[in-house]
């Protein structure tokens, strides 16, 4: 599949737009993993999001970037063969001007054929005008 066509597929973390279909790639969270120097999500929301995509297009680059540094990890690895099966956001709330949570489920389908639910709440800081992913709760 080319670039383009895959830009214009649907965005794996399943946001609708407002004629209530699912939104590109390009217009979602294409803009932030492929243009993250230049356009940082807005929100904790949209960072979620864009970081789910960011697992299923295997990026590791764009997850360390998005990773506050005081809980960054050195390196990131990816489970061979593991499907991600899509993304439910349960809530969102802004704490503050520069906290946030958000609250998820994923769904995914690993090398071995079992499926497997990640639900956390997650926290997220904003610094300079970024927005961070923190650390998160199981929820």
């Amino acid at each position: 599949m080319t670039r383009m066509a895959a830009d214009l597929q649907a965005c794996p973390c399943g946001r609708i737009g407002a004629q209530k279909k699912p939104l590109a790639y390009a217009a979602c969270c294409g803009r932030y993993l492929d243009h993250f120097d230049t356009t940082p999500a807005p929100d904790a929301e949209s960072l979620m999001r864009s970081r789910y995509t960011a697992f299923v297009r295997e990026r590791a680059d764009y997850l360390l970037a998005t990773w506050h540094p005081s809980q960054r990890p050195a390196t990131l690895d990816f489970e061979a063969g593991a499907k991600w099966l899509g993304l439910e956001v349960k809530a969102h709330r802004a704490i503050d001007e520069t906290h946030a949570m958000v609250e998820f489920a994923a769904r995914c389908r690993g090398a071995d054929g079992r499926a497997t639910r990640m639900q956390e709440r997650s926290r997220f800081v904003r610094e300079q005008g970024r927005w961070y992913y923190v650390d998160a709760d199981p929820g």
